[in-house]
């Protein structure tokens, strides 16, 4: 940091392609600061090193941090400073440091800030009270950092007298120099081979998709487009891997220009079948590393100017940084395949329809297990069931299926209080035994090479309070009164949001994460671009998308509940003021009608929920054994009021 002038370096949780899961050769986070969690960003300064993550790893980081430089900043709570807030208290003790490297370069670009440079001047209070000046260079690495990301932080960073610096990595060579990478044992880019999706479950050619997005280009007034988004680029060309946790992707870019389409990758994964098959579809393959490069040469090669269009949220900074030093034009805007890939075709729904039988299946051979085996092992007449030997039951059903692949996402089963924690994820240090009584909170998913399944239910272990069985009837109330809902098509997810809050609402009770997100075909279990949330969401839900359904309500130290399904939205009817769309329930599982107050709940609700058990079973029962089938029954047996 000294010898480039740094007073301070970044290392988030992210990678150069924005995934929700990054590769170990990304984890520079976790390497630094030796803290595993999934989310999180460190931060070394000079003369001190913090770590932020949120609740859901504050244990698990204080034990990781301890006799570390590390403090650990625990975000969500009031009083805890952002990144740059933070920076600001710290930055006094760096006005100490005499030995810091300020090149010819970097004098030069200090000599050309001015007191226009800030709105408040060179010196500026910073957050805390503490006096921060407009010289102080923090560090990040802009492969690893979106545009929007990027301009964000750097905003804050200037309102507390910083500036931010994205062209220096850490953990690559230098160019011209001998110097060895600080972290020696990186682990290398994964090469595993990877496979064609093929068309009878892609539905359609990954040559019209390119003609496709070219159309969208033109329509923008842009001649190409660089693809960062793993799950964009493995639709685009009909292509799996397995570079990535729980998800079918793999480590490349796509280039999609007026004449050309192009795959970065080490071609080193490359077989036979895939070289053919891309050479087929006219998709030219270069390395991985030649990105930047290309897109240069294609700028500089093309007879009129070329436009680029960048997704802000998608693209990380360094490729935007080539564009501006190349002096070339890009229009940043969302990106063009998303919306193409949110809405299914008809191989892709019925390959939808397909996996959640296999699903089905896996789900009702759990369920009809998992009560009896709690209530054997509190009797000594078995094993204990805990939360993560319940998951690994849950896996072991799922992997007996046809086209398995892995899981969509890793499974969160929280008993009792644990079911409160959102996002809770079991470990060795946090496992606990089931017992028979109070909820389980089960929000799992499955990857089949035919479709991506995510599902969760709470399921009545025993014994319930008052409070539990309320709740329960809350949530599954919330959760059938949007999915009984019928719209206008556009529409978007803010505006159906109400419809599963409103009936907690009442109560005044809420949650605070989403109430939907699309699901994609053998690809990520979070899609987008829609949604179905309380905060603003432009995107319009149109026929042929999937998305969840899932409120919930959680008591913290008490219990947590929520209900899931995956949907297709489908037409409804044509209105007069055009077409109207409904949810289609795609995930087909008993939802426990033991913990349910009847009394509560009104008539069209109590019809709906039997309607769903009855499609549940026609469509499941074929596919299980006798046994299993007088289970599903009696599970999906009608319920009425008294």
């Amino acid at each position: 940091m000294k010898t480039h002038g740094l007073h301070a370096y970044i290392f988030p949780s992210t990678d150069p392609h924005s995934g929700e899961y990054t590769p170990e050769h990304w984890k520079a986070r976790q390497w630094i600061s030796g803290f595993d969690g999934s989310a999180g960003t460190a931060v070394v300064t000079l003369t001190d090193a913090a770590l932020w993550t949120d609740s859901r790893y504050f244990l698990a980081a204080e034990e990781q941090l301890r006799d570390t430089p590390f403090q650990l900043l625990k975000q969500g709570l009031k009083g805890t400073p952002n990144i740059a807030e933070w920076l600001a208290t710290q930055a006094h003790l760096w006005e100490e440091i005499d030995d810091i490297n300020i090149g010819a370069d970097l004098e030069d670009e200090y000599s050309d800030l001015s007191e226009l440079d800030h709105p408040h001047g060179k010196t500026q209070k910073a957050w805390g009270g503490a006096t921060c000046h407009y010289n102080y260079r923090v560090g990040l690495d802009a492969w690893c950092n979106t545009i929007a990301s990027t301009k964000t932080l750097e905003s804050e960073l200037m309102v507390h007298g910083m500036h931010l610096h994205t062209d220096l990595s850490p953990f690559d060579k230098e160019k011209g120099t001998r110097k060895r990478p600080l972290w020696t044992d990186r682990p290398a880019l994964p090469l595993s081979p990877i496979e064609i999706q093929p068309l009878t479950l892609a539905g359609e050619a990954a040559h019209n998709k390119i003609e496709r997005v070219r159309e969208a280009l033109r329509q923008q007034h842009c001649d190409a487009t660089i693809v960062s988004l793993l799950d964009e680029v493995a639709w685009l060309f009909n292509l799996r891997g397995t570079d990535v946790h729980c998800t079918p992707l793999f480590v490349s870019y796509a280039l999609v220009t007026r004449e050309k389409a192009m795959l970065f990758i080490n071609k080193k994964k490359l077989t036979p079948d895939v070289k053919s098959y891309l050479k087929k579809e006219e998709i030219d393959v270069c390395s991985y590393d030649a990105i930047a490069e290309a897109i240069v040469k294609i700028s500089e090669e093309a007879e009129t100017p070329y436009c680029f269009l960048l997704d802000p949220s998608a693209t990380n900074a360094r490729l935007k940084n080539i564009l501006d030093e190349a002096n070339m034009n890009y229009l940043l805007a969302p990106s063009v395949i998303a919306p193409m890939k949110s809405v299914k075709n008809e191989a892709e729904i019925a390959g939808f329809r397909s996996a959640m039988l296999k699903d089905g299946v896996a789900m009702v051979k759990f369920l009809r297990w998992l009560r009896p085996a709690v209530e054997a092992a509190a009797r000594g007449e078995g094993a204990p069931v805990t939360e993560m030997s319940a998951d690994r039951k849950l896996t072991e059903l799922r992997a007996e299926q046809p086209l398995f692949r892995d899981l969509s996402f890793d499974t969160i089963a929280g008993y009792g209080a644990h079911g409160a924690i959102v996002h809770y994820e079991a470990t060795p240090d946090t496992d606990i035994v089931l017992e028979p009584h109070g909820l389980l909170l089960l929000d799992s998913g499955a990857q089949y090479q035919d479709g991506t399944t995510d599902i969760t239910r709470t399921i009545a272990l025993g014994p319930l309070t008052d409070e539990e069985r309320h709740d329960y009837t809350l949530v599954l109330r919330c959760h059938i009164r949007l999915a009984m809902s019928k719209f206008p098509s556009g529409s978007s997810g803010t505006q159906l949001d109400v419809c599963a809050r409103y009936a907690m609402w009442q109560e005044g009770i809420n949650f605070l994460h989403g109430t939907g997100h699309g699901v994609g075909s053998y690809l990520n279990v979070h899609e987008g671009p829609h949604q179905i949330r309380m905060n603003y969401m432009p995107a319009p839900l149109q026929e042929g998308m999937t998305v969840t359904i899932e409120p919930g309500i959680y008591r913290s130290g008490k219990h947590g509940v929520r209900t899931e399904n995956t949907m297709l939205i489908t037409h409804f009817i044509e209105g007069e003021y055009g077409p109207f769309l409904q949810f289609e329930p795609l995930t087909l599982c008993p939802i426990d009608t033991t913990p349910i107050i009847l009394s509560e709940m009104q008539s069209d609700e109590i019809d709906y929920l039997n309607r769903y058990h009855q499609r549940v079973y026609d469509l499941l029962s074929p596919l299980l054994d006798e046994e299993e089938c007088e289970w599903l029954q009696i599970a999906t047996r009608p319920v009425q009021q008294s």
